[in-house]
């Protein structure tokens, strides 16, 4: 089989109908130029050039094969290209866990950052829990994820990415609604909307240790996993919610968010974490445009 320098001197040739500039434009000399031209044509097992003291042209074989050949330099130097590119994290592809909290505000900004940093690579999304996410990563089926704390596993890298005031929500047309702020102790005794010890165990625990720390004993209404549903359900006026400031761009109609005066200790955080031995290079800008 022929080789990819052989094609570059036959390219060369052919162009220059010059054995002479053909040699100097590829920076060599013209013996070893004639020997690959002559090694190009014994594995084709065809004439090229009709060569003469004076003159050199394509014989109808060579023209036939010039077209062929400068499309495969083509390919070739497009292959080292896309190769340079995913090494360098600018190409290829990356998947990307999130939470559906994280789409209300952090991940869209990530998201146009990432694009416009390193359009060549295809940025693959999987919406799911962080518990389904860090089973994910280990699989090693995405290569990185927006989780929630905790995940204790040595064998991840993370940075927090968001730390975010919760917020009270409730319907319009309750009497806290009308308050520039309000004080935790405002929910003892009060209907809640409360999380899923089961699908969000993080906000969950997160409730229990902010009602723990302010000695107020709230009345759990209901246990749901998502945010927007838990917005829905305050607007119905089933109760009132606790929930992170990004939650505001859901701009429910019906629902108005109002901070905690004095401000709560507690903050939800999210995280960008993958596998410390994922060697896409790719999340390396993922990360960096976290920060």
């Amino acid at each position: 089989m022929f080789e990819l320098s052989q094609l570059r001197c036959f390219v060369a040739v052919a162009e220059e109908m010059h054995f002479g500039r053909a040699a100097q434009r590829l920076n060599m000399t013209q013996p070893p130029l004639s020997r690959q031209i002559q090694l190009l044509e014994h594995i084709l097992e065809v004439q090229l050039f009709e060569r003469s003291s004076r003159s050199v042209r394509l014989t109808r074989a060579g023209a036939g094969f010039l077209p062929e050949a400068r499309r495969l330099l083509r390919l070739a130097d497009a292959a080292a290209l896309a190769a340079r590119r995913t090494a360098l994290g600018e190409a290829g592809s990356l998947t990307l866990g999130f939470t559906a909290a994280s789409g209300y505000d952090f991940l869209p900004r990530l998201i146009t950052a990432f694009r416009a940093e390193a359009p060549g690579v295809d940025l693959v999304l999987k919406e799911m829990v962080s518990a389904d996410q860090v089973e994910e990563l280990i699989a090693g089926r995405i290569d990185a994820g927006l989780v929630r704390p905790p995940f204790s596993r040595r064998e991840f890298q993370s940075l927090c990415v968001v730390r975010e005031e919760m917020m009270l929500a409730l319907p319009s047309a309750h009497p806290l609604a009308e308050a520039a702020a309000v004080a935790i102790s405002d929910l003892d005794r009060q209907p809640v909307i409360a999380y899923s010890p089961y699908e969000a165990r993080y906000f969950y625990d997160l409730l229990a240790g902010i009602f723990a720390t302010a000695g107020v004993t709230p009345v759990h209404v209901q246990h749901i996993s998502q945010i927007h549903s838990i917005l829905g359900l305050v607007r119905a006026g089933l109760g009132l919610a606790l929930v992170p400031r990004a939650a505001a761009n859901l701009r429910f109609k019906g629902v108005v968010l109002r901070g905690f005066a004095p401000a709560l200790v507690h903050r939800a955080e999210l995280h960008l974490a993958w596998r410390r031995d994922n060697s896409n290079p790719a999340i390396a800008i993922l990360a960096r445009l976290a920060k």
